[in-house]
């Protein structure tokens, strides 16, 4: 069975549950997990942003960035220990989740993915797309999809 899951979440309501989902069958498998979520990357302010002195500096991005995570992800690792459940954290700065998700499973050595679908259809589905169904297509890992 798996040995190493990477559970991604964005901290919305649906992809806590597939958390909770996602721990209790890690400790059902007796696996580790690594919980991961991914902020926005850095962008360059413009030269409103500068006059206005509202420009954030880089620094002041990746310390923003990494409160963001630490809040996204404190939490599900609360979960985890109380299931006593191994666990490992950890964010990257991406404006592609899935691509960090991918990495990030890499980087880890996980042998499966654990995520959350928002099941968007329609025009909501075109216009936010899927981060899960970016993973199934680019990702050789198992992934259970979680809804």
């Amino acid at each position: 069975m798996y040995k190493h899951i990477l559970i991604p979440t964005d901290g919305s309501e649906t992809a806590e549950k597939a958390v909770q989902a996602g721990i209790e069958f890690a400790h059902e498998a007796g696996a580790k997990v690594t919980l991961f979520t991914a902020v926005p990357e850095y962008v360059l302010p413009s030269s409103v942003e500068y006059l206005s002195h509202t420009a954030v500096s880089l620094e002041e991005h990746e310390r923003l960035s990494r409160e963001k995570a630490q809040r996204v992800l404190r939490k599900p690792i609360e979960r985890a220990r109380e299931a006593g459940v191994e666990c490992d954290s950890d964010y990257a700065q991406s404006d592609h989740p899935y691509q960090a998700i991918i990495e990030a499973c890499k980087r880890h050595g996980c042998d499966a993915i654990f995520m959350a679908s928002h099941a968007r259809t329609g025009l909501q589905a075109l216009w936010h797309g899927s981060e899960t169904v970016e993973v199934l297509t680019h990702s050789d890992v198992p992934t259970v999809v979680y809804r």
